[in-house]
């Protein structure tokens, strides 16, 4: 069992370094697209991550377009509050891509174009435009593990 987490262009090392832990705890692949926003030696990314950085299967991309090169047969699903459909409206397989933009812009509109019927929004009060990143992808990569069954988690 193999998800992927992509990160295109983010900005705050704790939410990169959070995400990094996630994937850690369950053995998720993270892509991490630049350009990013910090060093990758920063030491609040390194906290956030803690001691499970050796556990992470991380790669990095100079662009959107290289990672979906190297992976032409997978799906990539866009997490946006721009779309309509919610993440639990999808049905996950191992394999799958889960991307993400910046904290501060989410992703672009040329991402979200080229995968309209991917697209996925948490559901959420208009109280706030969005949630935390780190805990966006945590809601979303437990649910496509909840849909297998914890399939390699238990």
């Amino acid at each position: 069992m193999a998800f992927h987490i992509v990160l295109v262009e983010p900005e705050i090392p704790a939410n990169t370094g959070n995400i990094a832990r996630t994937c850690a705890a369950t053995g998720t692949y993270l892509h991490l697209v630049r350009p990013l926003g910090f060093n990758t030696d920063d030491r609040t990314l390194k906290r956030a991550g803690l001691d499970y950085w050796h556990a992470v299967k991380v790669h990095y991309h100079d662009s959107f377009d290289e990672l979906t090169e190297l992976f032409p047969e997978g799906r990539f699903f866009c997490a946006s509050t721009r779309t309509h459909t919610r993440y639990s409206d999808h049905t996950f397989r191992d394999g799958d891509f889960f991307v993400f933009g910046k904290e501060t812009k989410g992703l672009p509109s040329s991402i979200l174009d080229a995968y309209p019927q991917t697209g996925m929004r948490i559901p959420m009060t208009d109280k706030v435009r969005s949630l935390n990143l780190s805990n966006s992808a945590a809601i979303i990569i437990y649910e496509a593990f909840r849909q297998l069954d914890f399939t390699g988690l238990e």
